[in-house]
């Protein structure tokens, strides 16, 4: 896999203050401030030596799937600020560690993945984290695979404690468990500490980044370089990302909100936000995109006026969906969000009605009487019902409403030269496709 240059392009105007801020404050800090330092090694250590200059730090994640989530946006994003702040952050695509897959506190082993799947899932999320962390990309497959059992053993295994291995908290309920665990999945975290040890030595990387769950994972790395080298490198980890419902994002977890387009179209992953409860507006904000902490208290006291408004939805909709699938498309999003919640599609883009075909139901246009294509779609059971429909007044053509049953449909309506929208009462679409045949 390829090492990218540090990359710094694609910020949005929005986006910019957060860059500032970062290079003029206490990193640490700003972290703090957002609620993303849960655990770390000596606070007060990890704070001198970022202020001192650039520290090298990493997250990785394994292709269990081919697609990340949103649990691992805030690491992510964690890397971009330290970029912004010109540090040098690295992300790591786990192609040797995920052919083992970390053990989870579920009481079953994880499938093992083919060769073929495992290679298709890295590539997929190495450019995921390609894209939205902005900073160098490395796969651990790259230096775990031409080592022998035998050196690992002596350059790792040697070092490694059992009791502290057995001592994780995951691991412990595993043994505790009816299934157990394998010798294969219990051995994981050598090689995650394995992968710290290699970016220390080749990268002078200090800082291991993760999710609370990790903790363990990130100490016996920093516990490795001590007993290998003799160095002194530190591990953080943040709150997991959860639910309103207590779950946490996983790719496991029914409703997982992908990062891939192909898993969660920018649409819904546009309108998950909008749809969040207010109590999490400030903590998202916060935690999920590149805003200030100031501007994101600002947002979210602004909503807390008047909810009702989901201004504060709105702002956390347009910057996540921006971060994760660029600005074009979060407008898309946006629009096909106001249409199908009461707004007209005059003016949308030709990337917004895209959208809303993949959201209402579908078929070509073909010219003609509104009566009739009206019938022929699920919005009117018969001619009877559509001319029963237009004569309420609950019929509208691209957001106009229609006012007799002699309307006829042509090219002419075509929004785009492609997109003819129709809908009935207030939430019943269809829309029609000239382009579809």
């Amino acid at each position: 896999m390829r090492v990218l240059p540090a990359f710094r392009a694609g910020y949005s105007a929005e986006s910019l203050p957060s860059v500032c801020e970062h290079t003029s404050m206490d990193l640490l800090a700003d972290l703090e401030a957002r609620g993303l330092v849960q655990d770390s090694t000596d606070r007060d250590e990890l704070r001198k030596r970022i202020s001192e200059g650039p520290v090298g730090l990493y997250y990785g994640c394994d292709p269990t799937a081919d697609s990340l989530h949103v649990g691992n946006l805030i690491g992510m994003l964690i890397l971009r600020r330290f970029a912004d702040a010109g540090h040098d952050a690295v992300a790591l695509a786990g192609g040797a560690t995920g052919m083992i897959g970390d053990p989870s506190g579920k009481s079953s082993e994880r499938n093992l993945l083919d060769e073929a799947t495992l290679k298709h899932n890295t590539e997929r999320i190495a450019g995921q984290l390609e894209k939205i962390s902005h900073v160098s990309l490395v796969n651990n497959l790259d230096w775990t695979e031409p080592i022998s059992l035998i050196d690992f053993l002596r350059d790792v295994g040697k070092h490694a404690n059992v009791r502290q291995m057995i001592s994780r908290e995951v691991v412990k309920a595993r043994l505790d468990s009816d299934t157990g665990i394998s010798f294969t999945e219990f051995t994981y975290q050598l090689l995650q500490a394995h992968d710290y040890l290699h970016l220390f030595r080749t990268r002078n990387i200090e800082l291991q980044i993760g999710g609370s769950d990790q903790w363990g994972n990130l100490v016996a790395g920093a516990e490795l370089i001590r007993k290998a080298e003799g160095g002194h490198a530190h591990a953080l980890t943040w709150p997991l990302l959860l639910r309103a419902d207590g779950k946490k994002f996983g790719k496991s977890e029914d409703g997982a909100v992908f990062l891939a387009a192909d898993r969660t179209s920018p649409y819904q992953f546009f309108q998950y936000w909008m749809n969040v409860p207010d109590a999490d507006i400030e903590r998202f904000l916060l935690q999920l995109t590149l805003l200030p902490t100031g501007e994101c208290q600002e947002i979210a006291a602004a909503h807390a006026e008047a909810p009702f408004k989901r201004e504060g939805q709105r702002r956390l909709a347009r910057e996540a969906t921006t971060i994760v699938h660029g600005e074009e498309a979060a407008r898309a999003a946006g629009e096909a969000s106001g249409i199908l919640f009461g707004g007209t599609p005059a003016g949308a883009s030709n990337q917004a009605l895209e959208f809303l075909a993949t959201e209402v139901p579908t078929t070509a246009f073909e010219p003609g009487d509104l009566v009739r294509v009206l019938a022929s779609t699920p919005l009117a059971s018969s001619l009877s019902d559509a001319r029963r429909a237009i004569g309420q007044g609950a019929v509208s053509v691209n957001g106009e409403k229609v006012a007799g049953d002699d309307r006829e449909l042509a090219g002419a309506d075509l929004l785009h030269g492609r997109w003819l929208l129709l809908r009935k009462g207030k939430r019943n679409y269809h829309l029609l496709d000239a382009g579809a045949r």
